[in-house]
């Protein structure tokens, strides 16, 4: 099998996405929990920083897991810079010039591991792997104050639309100039934050394309108790935003919330909740609760898909196993067939 899709070069233009998905057979399969996997393999991330600490300790592992995803069949592998961030990294004692490198890392970790495991398959006419697309990770900025607000969206009065781009911009630079694929603004929990990657990405002039994903607590509205007909609304209006959808939330909650992003957006729809577990981002621990296995999300995913929902993985406490299921599932051959 050859190359379904180059993503050098890969610009924000009318329906290069879309092309994308189609050639990789109408799905494409995103990777799934990293700081899990992490842990897994000895990574701390008990710290503020989260998995973005192994960015400074243990880069090799961050690697690792990146290989672990593609050889499971992701298609497109998500930066570990969720909750990296200059504020973060100069708190620790980092220079500005350390914490942007730090950032430029996170994306040259997934480049790199793509470009390796690409190397490695396109040799072999029988394999049934695309060429992976990179996506940076932006998480919101309730990631970044790591005491759960991405989950509420009360970020507080203090807190308005500048101070938002503000926060944002530096960042988002440092992760385009990087070259990634794509972005990927996670966990965004309300519509002022939308507004303010929006306009931010209007006046960064950003080619790449961009998704922008929620959380949500009820499986009605954003974090925020704002109604996503309301956010969804912001996001309309920009041609740089290529997809909109859930991510970190309960795996139940999907399948009528696909339903509903496409009666509100034109946009392509991703999809990458959690395992089903419940995190309680306060006292910074996963809460006992009914967990999906792999087989349930499998067939759940599917209905997704069926759904209208094009882009679909996993986030919190989902694994390769995991990921492994939904590409043999969710695919019908169709790489194969190309």
């Amino acid at each position: 099998m050859g190359v379904l899709f180059e993503p050098k070069n890969y610009e924000n233009k009318p329906g290069l996405l879309e092309e994308f998905i189609e050639k990789a057979g109408g799905c494409v399969v995103i990777d799934g929990g990293f700081a899990t996997q992490l842990e897994i393999h000895g990574g701390f991330i008990n710290d503020p920083l989260w998995s973005a600490l192994c960015l400074i300790d243990t880069p090799h592992l961050i690697s690792k897991v990146h290989l672990e995803y593609l050889e499971a069949g992701a298609d497109i592998i998500v930066s570990s810079s969720y909750q990296a961030t200059i504020p973060g990294f100069i708190s620790r004692g980092l220079s500005l010039e350390q914490a942007e490198k730090i950032l430029e890392k996170s994306v040259k970790l997934a480049t790199d591991a793509r470009d390796v495991f690409w190397k490695s398959v396109e040799k072999t006419d029988d394999h049934s792997y695309n060429r992976a697309l990179v996506a940076a990770s932006i998480g919101s900025y309730g990631a970044y104050l790591a005491d759960g607000s991405e989950y509420s969206g009360n970020y507080g009065e203090n807190v308005d639309l500048n101070k938002l781009k503000d926060f944002h911009r530096r960042r988002l630079q440092v992760l385009v100039k990087a070259g990634p694929d794509m972005l990927a603004f996670e966990t965004i929990p309300n519509k002022l934050e939308t507004q303010a990657i929006v306009e931010l990405l209007e006046e960064e002039h950003v080619q790449i394309p961009s998704w922008i994903c929620y959380s949500t607590v009820d499986g009605v509205n954003a974090p925020s108790g704002e109604s996503f007909a309301d956010c969804l609304e912001v996001i309309n209006a920009s041609e740089r935003i290529a997809a909109v959808g859930i991510n970190c939330a309960p795996p139940q909650f999907v399948h009528s919330l696909v339903q509903k992003f496409n009666e509100l957006t034109r946009k392509v729809i991703v999809v990458y909740p959690n395992s089903g577990e419940i995190w309680d981002g306060i006292a910074k621990k996963w809460l006992p609760c009914k967990c999906f296995n792999d087989d349930k999300f499998k067939v759940l995913a599917t209905r997704w898909r069926d759904s209208g929902a094009k882009l679909i993985g996993g986030c919190c406490r989902t694994t390769p196993s995991t990921i492994r299921g939904l590409s043999k599932g969710l695919k019908r051959g169709s790489l194969a067939s190309n």
